[in-house]
């Protein structure tokens, strides 16, 4: 039985990454607005893979607030939670909804998964592959590896594709001007930095900044606020849904177009 169990997981594991090595779309980090992204373009038919470096995706909509797993969402983004089957209760004259923070996290990798996006934990992205002035894939390795600083070359995704989702820190869109020497689409032509908190502006910002940053790459949820230098929102998540659905229209077009 042991050795059943061994070769099982090793040669489904083994097919399932060789089947994604090349895909429609590769999201990197597993937050809400990537989760999302996944769903909406996975129901449309694309290849999709999500790669998150922790062991869990999620991101920061487990813990709520202060570990009060509770989050608000927004009047506008409710037809996202319908679409999921995501639970909530109304709060203030049904304009904004609480959720179980666990549910709704559990909700979103459930619902993504479901409509046939695959998600590789414990991987961390340390390069993009920079083909012809444009982003066409990410380099992988595994997040043990990173977090040890071992030396240890990497894996490469190709993709028609690529969504930025990790967050304050932005280090996909760092990482490519840095590296390239290019110029992003925001005022400056470089990451801009996030802005301390301002939750009306952060929520509308956020989806507003939910674009093509560079050919090939895209940005969404705090990733996009933080590239173009708008505001952090803190524990209320309808604009993170609603740019992982932006983000997701937006790649479809240009999927579609190559």
């Amino acid at each position: 039985m042991e050795t059943i169990v061994s070769h099982g997981i090793v040669d489904t594991y083994m097919q399932k990454l060789k089947n994604n090595l090349s895909v429609d779309a590769a999201i990197v980090g597993g937050g809400p607005s990537g989760l999302v992204a996944a769903y909406y373009l996975a129901k449309a038919g694309k290849k999709v893979a999500l790669f998150e470096r922790n062991l869990a995706p999620g991101g920061g909509m487990w813990g709520g607030a202060m570990m009060f797993n509770d989050i608000i969402i927004q009047k506008e983004a409710i037809h996202i939670l319908d679409e999921l089957n995501v639970k909530y209760k109304p709060y203030k004259d049904d304009l904004f909804y609480v959720l179980d923070s666990v549910h709704a996290t559990s909700a979103l990798i459930y619902a993504a998964t479901s409509a046939g996006a695959t998600i590789f934990n414990c991987f961390s992205v340390e390069d993009v592959v920079y083909k012809n002035n444009e982003v066409a894939g990410l380099v992988v390795n595994w997040a043990p590896v990173m977090k040890e600083r071992m030396h240890v070359d990497p894996l490469m995704i190709m993709s028609k594709t690529v969504l930025e989702g990790t967050g304050h820190d932005c280090m996909i869109a760092q990482l490519v001007a840095r590296k390239n020497k290019v110029k992003l689409n925001t005022p400056s032509g470089q990451v801009e930095g996030e802005k301390s908190l301002s939750i009306e502006e952060g929520e509308i910002t956020t989806v507003e900044n939910t674009k093509e940053i560079f050919p090939g790459l895209f940005v969404s949820g705090m990733a996009a606020n933080g590239v173009s230098g708008s505001f952090r929102m803190g524990p209320i998540f309808g604009g993170m849904l609603l740019s992982g659905k932006k983000a997701a229209e937006l790649m479809l077009e240009s999927i579609n177009n190559k």
